[in-house]
């Protein structure tokens, strides 16, 4: 290496002696061409040496020898003894048509002036370091040496991916089927995209959405898009928070269901039931029977108003209460509560207390609250 390296010197020194006589003898011919071919076949060699600098970076070897011997002719055309060493300004003209060239040939994606000339530098400065270091360099060291900061030089590092793109449709040998064929790089890039799985679930969620009562819709849109809470929902709906709980739940456990059916069920819902305070109550007597027919959702809210009205008509009634649930989906605690107070009064004054057509959700709450004997066909 050092022998090699002394014969380079020594190859400049006498480039540089050759470049001084050069000038004198094409002082002295007029046309100056015999002595300028000379020169030039002289100094091919140093072109050549320039451009194994920049060979191995996507470019042939072949093109970066015809761009640095084209250099070497400016250096020559332009040549000036008294500014000093050939060699050093030839060596700088020619790496300028160099990094010319890979800028405005070499990059397969466009990549900014600065980051391409850092680029260059740095694909220069990691051999001179390997050479030094006797191994490949750190980044930091990397930066020490163009003196950039590691914003720049991780940029130069990406930059340096978009040098040479290959086709999606190149062949990758041993990548194929079982047998060891080849398969194309564009088959191998990429993985499984797991959103893609729930395109199909969210087009049918939609559809499943269209479907509810409008009531629905704006509570489930206020709850997952508004992202709003059960409390902030009842405030912009006018009902109260357990009721918008029951209407989340009720929606929900709906279109969980129609999602894992082909056919979607009937809605459970009432269509034209009021809300938690607008609880509706008919009232008919014959015959000393008191039927009492409740609209809508029996909560805490209108629990303790309910029950006020059936023990009026249980403490007046001659023969029997009976209290329609035809048209009552849900009944809380307060209400189970209220009902039992009533039968209470009904019991005490040896009347009949009586349940009717009432559904199934309604029916499990009686049965948990030893309710369930008032329920009549």
């Amino acid at each position: 290496m050092t022998v090699r390296l002394e014969e380079r010197r020594e190859y400049d020194r006498s480039l540089d002696d050759a470049a001084v006589r050069y000038a004198a003898m094409a002082g002295d011919d007029p046309s100056g061409r015999a002595a300028r071919e000379r020169f030039v076949m002289e100094a091919l060699p140093f072109a050549d040496r320039v451009a194994g600098r920049y060979h191995g970076r996507g470019a042939s070897f072949d093109d970066l020898r015809q761009v640095a011997r084209l250099g070497l002719i400016k250096a020559i055309d332009n040549l000036d003894p008294a500014r000093g060493s050939f060699t050093a300004y030839a060596a700088i003209t020619m790496r300028g048509e160099l990094r010319r060239y890979f800028r405005n040939n070499g990059w397969a994606v466009h990549v900014p002036r600065p980051t391409q000339e850092l680029t260059l530098e740095m694909w220069k400065a990691s051999d001179d370091l390997t050479r030094e270091l006797h191994r490949p360099p750190t980044r930091p060291e990397l930066a020490a040496r163009l003196r950039a900061t590691p914003a720049d030089l991780e940029l130069a590092l990406q930059a340096s991916g978009g040098w040479q793109a290959r086709s999606l449709n190149a062949l990758v040998r041993g990548q194929g089927d079982s047998d060891g064929g080849s398969a194309e790089l564009g088959e191998l890039l990429g993985g499984r995209d797991a959103d893609l799985d729930g395109v199909d679930d969210r087009l049918t969620m939609r559809k499943l959405v269209a479907q509810l009562p409008v009531r629905e819709q704006k509570i489930l849109a206020l709850r997952f898009y508004g992202n709003l809470s059960q409390v902030e929902i009842a405030k912009a709906t006018g009902v109260s928070q357990m009721h918008v709980s029951r209407l989340l739940t009720r929606a929900l456990t709906w279109l969980r269901e129609a999602m894992l059916s082909d056919v979607p069920p009937p809605w459970p819902g009432i269509e034209d039931d009021v809300d938690v305070v607008g609880l509706a109550v008919d009232v008919t007597q014959q015959n000393g029977v008191v039927t009492v027919a409740i609209r809508g959702e029996v909560d805490c809210d209108n629990a303790d108003e309910l029950r006020r009205q059936l023990e009026f008509y249980c403490r007046h009634a001659r023969t029997a209460v009976r209290v329609d649930l035809g048209r009552v989906p849900f009944v809380d605690a307060a209400g189970f509560t209220g009902l039992a107070r009533c039968y209470q009064v009904a019991h005490q004054r040896r009347i009949h207390f009586q349940l009717r057509q009432v559904n199934a959700t309604v029916l499990r709450g009686l049965r948990v609250a030893g309710l369930g004997h008032l329920v009549v066909a």
